[in-house]
């Protein structure tokens, strides 16, 4: 037999698999409709959301002031006064009376030679003076009784002239032995060898035994005065022409006014010398074969540290530049083009500006010109910089010097962690 299909239910198929079909695009249409909304809002939110804060640089502010012009010159010192001890006196050598390297006194005795001839010498004169001293009162007494008689006529003129006369000759006998004491005295004193002056004595030049004298003053030891001290030095004859010109056009005055140009000493190992010195002179000539000009300046040496022949450097300061600027070192670039800064302007954004260097001090340059009190100069933060497009504004904040800063941090800091 044949199947039988019922097909009153089709209709009711077909409706169902319809309303399954738009339920499926009605929530399709929703999903969609919901991602769209999500993307548009997250959109908003990225563009109205904050933007990043502008880097910050450090800065210094230009400020201009009277500044010292320091220059660094090489020197040598040198003992304010020499004096060679020599032996006035011939004979030989029997003492050395000091201890060699120490310091010792105008007038102090250093070397004793054999006096015994010396002291012969001086007493054969003393008795030499005493015959001429009986002679005098001889001669002084028989003018004394020729007087009254060549008054009375008693003897004649000629006798009392001849005593007048001898009773002179006396008297220069007696200056004459007064003078030759004198010597033998000098003489005698000769043999004990005094320093001429105060300071610190070398090494002996001679050993005791020696026959000194013969012939020449020999040199037995040297005294030099080191407190204070000399220390010469030089300058290019061009670096003084230019100075002198500056000040002379009023770019530059004198340092110290009136007084004298303050000195500071380098020592060898980098240390500044406690004492500050002061400029002596300048040598009017220049040396034909290097061209430079000597200076000297006279330094304290109370303790004996600065030894004549040592060699060190000067810092002079010869002038003060008016109105200039100094920077940090790190905040000039310097290329055969040029010296040049980074100024920030009153809208952050950053410029280059060329500057005029004259020389440094203290790590810090010091500007002539090219910029104006109250700009903003980067010091900190060109590596910062080069990470933004150009012409992106930043924050300047206020440069510190390392070290003194980080301590004042970290101070607090391991305070607050303590309990």
């Amino acid at each position: 037999m044949p199947q039988l299909r019922d097909t009153s239910g089709t209709p009711h198929l077909r409706a169902a698999t319809t309303r399954r079909v738009l339920s499926l695009a009605a929530i399709s249409a929703a999903v969609l409709l919901v991602s769209a909304c999500g993307k548009a809002d997250g959109q908003a939110a990225g563009a109205s959301g904050p933007k990043p804060p502008p880097v910050e640089v450090g800065v210094v502010t230009a400020t201009p002031g009277d500044v010292g012009l320091v220059t660094e010159l090489p020197g040598r010192v040198e003992a304010s006064r020499v004096a060679q001890v020599r032996a006035r006196a011939a004979g030989i050598l029997q003492q050395r009376v000091f201890k060699e390297g120490s310091d010792v006194k105008a007038g102090q005795v250093l070397f004793r030679i054999d006096p015994a001839p010396y002291a012969a010498s001086a007493e054969s004169a003393r008795a030499s003076l005493a015959k001429a001293q009986a002679n005098l009162a001889q001669a002084s007494a028989q003018a004394e009784r020729y007087r009254p008689l060549v008054a009375a006529n008693a003897i004649s003129k000629q006798d009392f002239v001849n005593a007048e006369a001898a009773e002179k000759q006396a008297q220069a006998d007696v200056a004459a032995a007064k003078a030759a004491v004198r010597t033998a005295d000098i003489n005698l004193s000769y043999a004990s060898v005094t320093s001429p002056i105060s300071g610190r004595i070398g090494r002996a030049l001679v050993t005791e035994g020696a026959l000194v004298g013969q012939g020449e003053a020999t040199a037995l030891a040297v005294v030099q005065q080191i407190d204070p001290v000399y220390v010469n030095f030089t300058q290019s004859a061009g670096d003084v022409f230019q100075l002198r010109r500056a000040m002379e056009s009023g770019q530059f005055k004198r340092a110290g006014g009136g007084q004298a140009a303050s000195v500071k000493l380098v020592l060898s190992d980098g240390s500044e010398y406690a004492q500050t010195g002061k400029l002596l002179f300048t040598d009017l000539s220049v040396d034909s074969t290097t061209g430079q000009v000597t200076l000297r300046a006279e330094v304290p040496n109370p303790k004996g540290e600065l030894l004549p022949g040592l060699y060190l450097r000067v810092r002079i300061e010869q002038a003060q530049a008016s109105n200039a600027i100094t920077l940090p070192q790190q905040a000039v670039t310097r290329t055969q083009q040029g010296d040049t800064v980074s100024v920030v302007g009153e809208d952050g954004k950053v410029s280059q500006r060329t500057v005029k260097i004259n020389a440094a001090q203290n790590n810090r340059w010091v500007v002539l010109d090219g910029l104006k009190a109250g700009e903003k100069v980067m010091v900190d933060g060109f590596q910062k910089l080069q990470m933004l497009p150009p012409g992106t504004p930043v924050k300047p904040v206020p440069w510190q010097a390392p070290g003194a800063p980080a301590a004042a941090a970290a101070a607090p800091a391991s305070a607050a962690s303590k309990p």
